[in-house]
């Protein structure tokens, strides 16, 4: 009846950061950060993690001489999210 939920997406944080590059296609990690209020050493180890998984790709790059961090949602990463939705939504429907 239900569909098993991604335990890698079912982290707060990571789900947080995969809603956004949904929406956007690619942040960068201040960004991110700004908008999931979370510290910075946790948002690395949550971003290696979906980077690891072929989730997200991480680029690095300067600009005007400071690092910048940006975060691009993979072809992958659309599909293990439309599936965590679809999984989401068994449980909703069950109440129904």
């Amino acid at each position: 009846m239900f569909k098993p939920l991604n335990p890698l997406l079912h982290s707060e944080l990571r789900l947080a950061v995969m809603s956004l590059l949904m929406t956007m296609g690619e942040a960068d990690f201040v960004y991110i950060k700004k908008e999931t209020k979370a510290t910075s050493g946790n948002l690395s180890v949550q971003i290696e993690k979906l980077s690891e998984a072929g989730y997200i790709e991480v680029k690095k790059s300067f600009v005007d001489k400071r690092p910048r961090t940006t975060c691009l949602i993979t072809k992958k990463g659309q599909e293990a999210f439309a599936e965590y939705v679809e999984a989401l939504k068994t449980y909703f429907n069950s109440i129904s």
